[in-house]
C-alpha cells in the first residue's frame, strides 16, 4: 500500500497511514518511508525521517537499499554530515549509493 501511494505522488498519505497503523517498519517499509520524507522535505517529514533513522535496527544499516534511501533523505534535508556517516558505514557500496551522495 505504501508503495502505491508513493508511486502516485501521495507522500503525505504515506506518513498519515504509517502513523495510523502503528507498525514496526521492515527494511522495505523504511525505504519507502525515507523516500516519502525526502519528497515532502517539511518539518513533519524531517522529524519522522530522523526518528525512523535513529530507531532503525543496526542490521538494516547493512542493506544498501535501506541505507541509500536514508542517505537520499538526509541529503534532501541538507544534513550532509549524517549522510556521509551512513555512507562511510556501508561496507559494499554500489553506483546508486555513490549517486545518492552526489545529489
Amino acid at each position: 500500500m505504501f508503495k502505491g501511494l508513493i508511486t502516485n505522488n501521495m507522500a503525505e498519505k504515506v506518513l498519515d497511514l504509517f502513523d495510523e497503523m502503528k507498525i514496526e517498519p521492515n527494511q522495505f517499509t523504511l525505504s519507502i518511508l525515507f523516500n516519502a520524507c525526502a519528497v515532502l522535505n517539511n518539518n513533519r517529514a524531517k522529524k519522522t525521517g530522523k526518528k525512523l533513522l535513529a530507531e532503525m535496527p543496526e542490521n538494516y544499516r547493512n542493506n544498501n537499499i535501506t541505507s541509500t534511501s536514508a542517505i537520499k533523505m538526509l541529503m534532501k534535508f541538507g544534513d550532509v554530515e549524517s549522510a556521509e556517516r551512513i555512507f562511510r558505514s556501508i561496507k559494499t557500496k554500489n553506483i546508486i549509493t555513490y549517486g545518492a551522495m552526489v545529489k
